[in-house]
């Protein structure tokens, strides 16, 4: 008997996996965004959510398996999509016109694996091992601290406004995709579809370039 196909060995079975895992990836970024915003609320504020995330405990190891899963499925998958891409079509075209496309889409196969590389920074910068990036010492239980001390470093600053216009490319992409992928695609929300990727990244990087240049100009120390 042949082998039942499982929703991982066809392109739109892929092309699926990747849509649900980045919503799930999704989720953690607004999260993690709202969550880090309290750092205007003073060094009380975002030391106790930090407290009460790991009084989570085993929960919060739960989530972060999720996450860990949900990458690196996100990553393989997104991946083997562009292997297949190239392989179908392995001369490139001789004239290459990109109207019914947008820069988002072109960079996606490049903003993927660079964010991939800032995430990992992002965890060795301020969770582990918790590098200090400046003439400061890092504190384990001072999440505020850590906060100030290494966003008042302009070329770590920099790092992070990069990587926010990144995600947001990839945001507003991945969720025109989504949308698309999922079927969720009809004249009558075909205005929202649009509208919607683009406020969604807007909001998200809005909220976490306002935070490092806030710090780096002072307005909270």
């Amino acid at each position: 008997m042949e082998r039942t196909l499982t929703l991982g060995d066809t392109s739109i079975g892929k092309k699926v996996l990747v849509a649900l895992t980045g919503i799930v990836l999704f989720g953690f970024v607004l999260v993690h965004m709202l969550g880090n915003l309290q750092v205007f609320l003073g060094p009380e504020a975002l030391n106790a959510y930090a407290a009460s995330l790991r009084k989570l405990g085993p929960l919060l190891w739960v989530a972060r398996l999720v996450l860990l899963i949900s990458v690196l499925v996100h990553i393989v998958l997104s991946l083997d999509l562009v292997r297949q891409a190239a392989v179908a079509r392995p001369v490139g075209y001789r004239l290459k016109q990109s109207a019914a496309t947008t820069y988002a889409a072109r960079t996606m196969k490049w903003s993927g694996p660079l964010l991939a590389c800032f995430i990992v920074y992002h965890l060795a910068h301020f969770t582990w091992p918790g590098m200090a990036m400046g003439a400061y010492a890092h504190q384990p239980h001072d999440v505020y601290a850590n906060f100030i001390n290494g966003f008042r470093v302009p070329w770590v600053t920099a790092i992070y406004l990069v990587a926010q216009v990144l995600l947001g490319l990839h945001l507003y992409h991945g969720s025109w995709s989504l949308f698309q992928t999922l079927g969720l695609n009809h004249p009558r929300y075909n205005g929202l579809r649009q509208t919607l990727p683009r406020l969604i990244a807007i909001t998200i990087v809005a909220g976490n370039v306002a935070m490092p240049l806030a710090v780096l100009a002072g307005v909270i120390s």
